[in-house]
C-alpha cells in the first residue's frame, strides 16, 4: 500500500535539503525515520502511562509512605554514599 500525503512547503523544502546535503538517501528514508521517532516515542508514552496507572493503583491500595519519611531515607542514602572513598 503506497502513503501519499500532503506535508506542506516548508516541510517539503525541509525534507528536500536533508536529502540534497546527503543526509539521506531519499525522501523515502526521511519519511522512515520519523515515523521511527514518532514510534519511539508513543513507545515512550505508553510505558509513562503504565507507570502512572501503577503509581494510582498503590495510592488507591495504601502502599504510599509520608514524603518526610522518603526524604529522610534519600538524604542518609546519599551521606553515605558521599562519604564512601572512591
Amino acid at each position: 500500500m503506497m502513503i501519499s500525503a500532503e506535508l506542506g512547503k516548508s516541510l517539503e523544502a525541509y525534507i528536500q535539503q536533508l536529502v540534497e546535503t546527503g543526509r539521506y538517501g531519499s525522501k523515502s528514508e526521511v519519511l522512515r525515520e520519523g515515523i521511527r521517532l514518532v514510534q519511539d516515542r508513543e513507545a515512550r508514552l505508553a510505558a509513562l502511562d503504565a507507570s502512572i496507572a501503577r503509581g494510582l493503583t498503590d495510592i488507591e491500595d495504601g502502599r504510599v509512605a509520608p514524603a518526610d519519611d522518603v526524604f529522610k531515607r534519600l538524604e542518609d542514602k546519599y551521606r553515605t554514599m558521599a562519604k564512601k572513598p572512591q
